[in-house]
């Protein structure tokens, strides 16, 4: 008796447990019509708004491709701004549905603040930028620097491990807001400007001239980026989730914004399980059903706006003004750090 009980009690849980999660974000999502993506106040290459608030970015494009599964429809979403210290109250909160803003993955942030990491978007790492004019060339030359950055971040607390580590000392010019801090960085207030070194190549393009300023080539941390969920809701975590990862499949199988509707006819099984295409026997379909989606999520991903490499080389790529190689963030297969979980 007392096993029967327990059993049905465990599998009482189970149910509630996934009435809740599919009760959750997801379907708030659907019945509002949009996704609301919190992003950083303004970083070119990863979320930046033009004069009309037209939003573009890596994270931005995220945002997008999330929207593209849930609705099939890119335009489904719209953008919270957000400071590094109201970003996590945002999220925890329900202002924003979702975080693709330059977020560190750390061990409290997915433990004590209740956050869940759906993926890396970008393998990253801090850096340093300095004016030519100070005459350093490693990071090592800065004892007694003082150093710009954005106050609640782990930029700041790698700054200080840094300094400690290399019995250097330095003065910190600690600043909320990201343009500010860049701001006063240009304006003479600090020799130092510290943040991910794709954020330097991004940063380095709003100061007053670009071409007076370098950047140093210690990389001081690990800063692996990507969007965040909150806890609880596995439901949303898996659309968000598996969203970063039909990126990178179709990058692997060679799946673009231009051949996906020609990819949808190819005898590949892996090919057809992205595209949600069935097999002769029926296999290969139905894998949209198990994120709350149809079969097409993915395929609506790579139709609207192409696939992770498609999406890294139109926002910091090799032709744009930023000029980020791929580096770790290649494909595994490529020697880089991308890689995700086969759709079978």
């Amino acid at each position: 008796m007392k096993g029967k009980l327990l059993s049905c009690v465990f599998g009482f849980g189970l149910a509630l447990t996934a009435t809740g999660a599919m009760a959750g974000t997801l379907d708030d999502v659907k019945a509002k019509g949009f996704v609301q993506c919190g992003v950083s106040q303004g970083l070119p290459g990863f979320s930046n708004p033009d004069s009309q608030n037209n939003w573009t970015g890596m994270d931005v494009d995220f945002c997008r491709a999330v929207a593209s599964a849930i609705f099939n429809d890119p335009s489904k979403v719209k953008f919270t701004p957000l400071s590094a210290k109201e970003r996590f109250t945002a999220l925890q909160s329900g202002e924003v549905d979702l975080l693709s803003r330059n977020t560190t993955w750390t061990m409290s942030r997915d433990t004590s603040l209740g956050l869940k990491f759906a993926g890396v978007m970008y393998y990253d790492g801090q850096g340093f930028m300095v004016k030519k004019g100070l005459g350093v060339n490693t990071a090592l030359g800065l004892n007694g620097a003082s150093v710009c950055t954005n106050t609640g971040t782990t930029t700041e607390l790698n700054l200080a491990d840094f300094f400690k580590a290399n019995n250097m000392q330095y003065q910190v010019v600690a600043i909320e807001n990201s343009d500010e801090t860049l701001k006063a960085y240009d304006e003479g207030r600090c020799d130092v400007f510290t943040t991910d070194q794709s954020g330097l190549y991004a940063e380095r393009l709003k100061v007053k001239n670009p071409d007076e300023h370098i950047i140093l080539p210690e990389i001081i941390s690990k800063e692996p980026l990507g969007p965040v969920v909150r806890q609880g809701d596995d439901a949303w975590f898996n659309v968000v989730k598996w969203t970063y990862y039909a990126l990178l499949n179709a990058e692997e199988l060679g799946v673009t914004q231009a051949n996906v509707d020609e990819m949808k006819s190819s005898t590949n099984p892996e090919i057809k399980r992205l595209l949600g295409v069935p097999n002769e026997d029926g296999s290969g379909a139905g894998f949209g059903v198990g994120i709350g989606l149809d079969d097409a999520w993915a395929y609506q991903i790579i139709k609207n706006g192409g696939n992770y490499a498609e999406i890294f080389e139109r926002n910091v790529g090799e032709s744009t003004p930023l000029k980020i190689a791929r580096g770790k963030n290649a494909l595994w297969n490529k020697g880089g750090l991308q890689y995700a979980p086969p759709i079978r």
